[in-house]
């Protein structure tokens, strides 16, 4: 979009809100929001906003790769212009002066793209969905925990004290009243959601203990990434000024079940929007078939995408408080025990549940994973393998178990790469080895307790 287009629309809505102030912001590799506060006026009339590119370089404690395993770097570090986007426009309700919050992508001053930002590669697949006639439809489920203000990362986290004042101690899952002990925080949640247009669905009690579960309404992948980013901060702004936490990783506590990030998905012809994956008959079609199959193919290898960090793993291990979470890459009709469920549905909402995504995934990375890895499967006519009508656990894993091995599988995987583009890959691997690594030096409690006087 040029500057022409964009500005009007941002000086109406400015005008609008009263907005003085403005967050310009873009999601790094990890999902953590980077960018610029601006004076409103300033903003409008100074041009775009710049950052340097290596931002997507940018391990998760703030650290870069070694030099060694970014050869395929610019050093000079780039400058890239943000651009706003209309459709990602959204008020601060929780600040005291009328503030936007404004999601951009990025370009080179050149005009090119900047292939290493995710929203960029979410886009980048979509792109070649709209080149065959199709347009996906996601719906995603983001489960997180509330926990205990916690400030000394040496202690394990803990339920946050509800109103009745006492921590749950047992699992409450689906239940009314184990959510209504955080009414106070939730009812702002809402207000706060409201205000900025997320649309969110449903919010359950999940199996966990201070574990909740929203639910968003089905639509457009891109806006809908937007939205769950834009979800988790103002999550974790409410619950701050609940005395709490909340968090998104995998596996918060080692005696509860995981977080995951569910991903619903359907496809509809562009021309006329009926479910593709659906035939005449109201029937499961080949589309929807070669779908699951490019999943079960693929998926392994982008397992990086939907398990980013060492803790994403825990979540994964079959443990008697592992939960629901997926081991596999099975599917099956309403089975909550493969990992590519089919809900029962008419033939309109016909869909693939991919549930092996971790609330602590980009959201911009697991949709454009998921689907790549059905557009592969789509193109290439994969059949997949019979559904499962008992239990997939019995199979044992299918997935990596931990985050090094699933590193390899992504490397070795040039359709991916192919896809998501080989420079984003690249720039992905040599972050996530860099988190590795900075992890082994960290020695851990087990180590101490059990190695320190018996080695």
């Amino acid at each position: 979009m040029s500057n022409r287009q964009e500005q009007p629309l941002l000086n109406d809505w400015f005008q609008n809100h009263g907005i003085t102030e403005v967050e310009c912001l873009v999601s790094d590799l990890t999902g953590i929001l980077k960018g610029k506060i601006m004076p409103a006026d300033k903003y409008l009339k100074g041009g775009r906003p710049r950052l340097p590119d290596s931002i997507f370089i940018q391990t998760v404690t703030g650290g870069y790769p070694d030099d060694e395993d970014i050869r395929f770097w610019n050093p000079a570090e780039r400058d890239m212009e943000l651009v706003p986007d209309p459709n990602a426009v959204y008020l601060v309700p929780w600040a005291e002066d009328p503030t936007a919050q404004i999601i951009h992508d990025c370009f080179y001053l050149t005009g090119e793209p900047v292939e290493l930002a995710p929203r960029h590669v979410l886009k980048r697949v979509l792109d070649l969905y709209a080149a065959q006639g199709w347009t996906p439809v996601v719906a995603p489920e983001v489960e997180f925990y509330l926990v205990k203000t916690n400030t000394d990362s040496d202690y394990p986290l803990e339920p946050p004290i509800g109103r009745s004042g006492r921590q749950e101690s047992s699992r409450q899952s689906f239940s009314i009243d184990a959510v209504n002990e955080f009414d106070p925080l939730f009812e702002e949640m809402y207000d706060y959601c409201d205000a900025m247009n997320l649309d969110l669905d449903t919010l359950i009690h999940e199996e966990g203990a201070g574990q909740m579960e929203v639910n968003f309404q089905h639509g457009d992948p891109l806006s809908l990434a937007d939205q769950v980013v834009m979800f988790k901060r103002t999550l974790r702004e409410t619950a701050l000024r609940h005395g709490m936490y909340a968090t998104f990783m995998a596996k918060p506590m080692a005696n509860e079940p995981g977080s995951s990030m569910h991903l619903h998905q359907s496809l509809l012809d562009s021309k006329d929007c009926h479910n593709v994956f659906a035939d005449e008959a109201g029937q499961p079609s080949r589309l929807f078939h070669s779908f699951i199959g490019g999943l079960q193919r693929y998926l392994p290898s982008a397992m990086p995408l939907l398990a980013p960090n060492v803790n994403s793993y825990r979540r994964l291990m079959r443990t008697e408080t592992s939960g629901s979470a997926p081991i596999n890459v099975e599917w099956g009709m309403d089975n909550r025990t493969v990992g590519l469920r089919v809900p029962v549905s008419t033939p309109e909402a016909t869909r693939v549940e991919n549930r092996l995504a971790g609330a602590d995934a980009n959201p911009y990375l697991v949709m454009a994973a998921s689907l790549a890895c059905g557009y592969l499967g789509m193109l290439g006519g994969i059949e997949p393998r019979p559904p499962m009508t008992g239990s997939a656990w019995s199979g044992g894993n299918q997935l990596p178990d931990d985050i090094s091995p699933a590193l390899d599988l992504l490397h070795d995987c040039k359709p991916l790469g192919d896809i998501l583009g080989e420079r984003f890959i690249n720039s992905y691997l040599a972050v996530k080895r860099a988190e590795h690594r900075a992890y082994f030096q960290v020695i851990s409690s087990w180590e101490r307790e059990h190695l320190l006087l018996r080695v």
